[in-house]
């Protein structure tokens, strides 16, 4: 049995407790809970108003009751008289809120288990920091055209940066790397990778902490895919592995296989291409989305990001790169995806690529910006939020392991997304159509 988090307090003196879960969109939502109601809170949930935040809801819902996973504290490195719970969301029936997007992971998760499967990952995170109006990147001086790993740009960011990563490192995620981006006033931070949970709830707590220090020292911090057209967009670049359910053997490693890997992980790769033009509904998740991939060359002269539904060895050009032995990273998401959403449904694509025992085709090993593939030897990615959608729509492999009231609630709100972003007149129309 866990310790009581009453107690815990007292030892760590952690006044506060955030209850938080994170919604279909992203967002996170919490109840600030003094330490001396905690164990009640703990054992039957703080309450919340569905409706008020995006979960396919309406005002005449009952309550939802926010559990704490009470294993899983994090001690705000910055302000360590609060304490942050994630949480998983039910109804005061003790049914669970089925599109909760923590629940859907655990969902697929479990679905790895029966499988034999342990899934690990790892996340590297791409950010800008603005000035506090978040109208400009708050660095006058990063103006080069190649401004990645800028020492100077780095260094002028050294406080920002210093306090970020000294916290992963108090929090035992053993981060190893910081480094100026390939954007003007962009950064990424590197730690280590762990089981897809794990990953997933430091993944949330990541977001909260970057944005919460920059504040802290009068910036603002953004994860937003493309806030400016001319430079490089923020993606999450996503590393998997799966393993025995003991997490003793790497099942993706294979020495004797193409480039390291064992014929079940490119039955995984095989899933996710597969179901990669639904995946982008979750993985780039917002109309701005689409504006990072199939983009034009930015000043630096890449984007980055992937246009084709393919596959590389070590070649950051293509949807999935080979980096090294016994893994593989999805390249197309981005800095808005949902954190537990992300894995859920690359885990979910890849499983079914491993059920139907999939072959991911050809590798290939050109540069797309420079010498693009011939027209139809493979599928592109979507062009907008409306077609990435449609295509999840009409998945029926990612509806049946995600399922399908996720599925149902997360595809009509973010067709009312579409439908009021598709409200607004934008300059570029006015600019190019007033004299029709």
């Amino acid at each position: 049995m866990s310790q009581p988090l009453s107690e815990i307090a007292r030892a760590q003196n952690i006044r506060y407790f955030l209850i938080s879960f994170t919604d279909l969109f992203g967002v996170q939502r919490s109840k600030l809970v003094p330490a001396q109601s905690i164990d009640q809170m703990a054992a039957s949930g703080a309450g919340f108003a569905g409706f008020a935040t995006w979960l396919d809801m309406t005002p005449a819902d009952p309550d939802i009751l926010a559990i704490p996973d009470v294993d899983r504290l994090i001690q705000l490195p910055w302000k360590p008289e609060v304490g942050w719970l994630p949480a998983d969301l039910y109804g005061v029936d003790g049914a669970p809120i089925a599109q909760t997007p923590r629940l859907v992971l655990k969902r697929v998760l479990d679905q790895a288990a029966e499988m034999g499967y342990q899934v690990r990952t790892g996340v590297e995170c791409e950010y800008f920091l603005l000035t506090a109006a978040g109208d400009a990147i708050s660095d006058p001086s990063d103006r080069q055209s190649k401004p990645c790993y800028d020492q100077q740009a780095i260094m002028r960011r050294y406080d920002v940066i210093r306090e970020i990563c000294d916290a992963m490192l108090l929090l035992g995620w053993e981060a190893y790397q910081n480094d100026h981006e390939d954007a003007n006033g962009q950064f990424e931070m590197n730690w280590t990778y762990a089981d897809a949970l794990t990953t997933a709830d430091r993944h949330t707590f990541f977001k909260y902490m970057v944005k919460s220090i920059a504040e802290k020292h009068g910036l603002r911090a953004t994860f937003m895919p493309k806030p400016f057209s001319h430079l490089t967009g923020n993606g999450c670049h996503t590393h998997l592995s799966v393993w025995d359910t003991a997490g003793q053997e790497n099942l993706f490693f294979d020495p004797e296989g193409e480039m390291g890997l064992s014929s079940l992980a490119y039955q995984f790769i095989a899933g996710v291409l597969h179901s990669a033009e639904a995946l982008c509904a979750i993985t780039n998740p917002t109309v701005n989305s689409y504006k990072r991939i199939n983009a034009p060359a930015t000043t630096s002269g890449a984007t980055w990001s992937p246009n084709t539904i393919s596959y590389s060895g070590n070649n950051r050009t293509h949807t999935i790169r080979i980096p090294d032995a016994g893994r593989f990273e999805l390249r197309l998401a981005d800095g808005s995806a949902n954190p537990y959403l992300l894995p859920a449904s690359l885990i979910a694509a890849g499983l079914d690529g491993i059920r139907q025992k999939r072959n991911p085709g050809p590798r290939y090993d050109n540069n797309t910006y420079t010498d693009p593939l011939p027209i139809g030897s493979v599928k592109q990615l979507p062009l907008n939020l409306l077609d990435a959608l449609r295509n999840l729509e009409a998945n029926s492999i990612l509806t049946e392991a995600l399922g399908v009231p996720f599925t149902t609630a997360y595809l009509k709100l973010k067709y009312q997304e579409w439908q009021d972003y598709s409200k607004h007149v934008t300059s570029w129309e006015i600019d190019n159509t007033i004299d029709c």
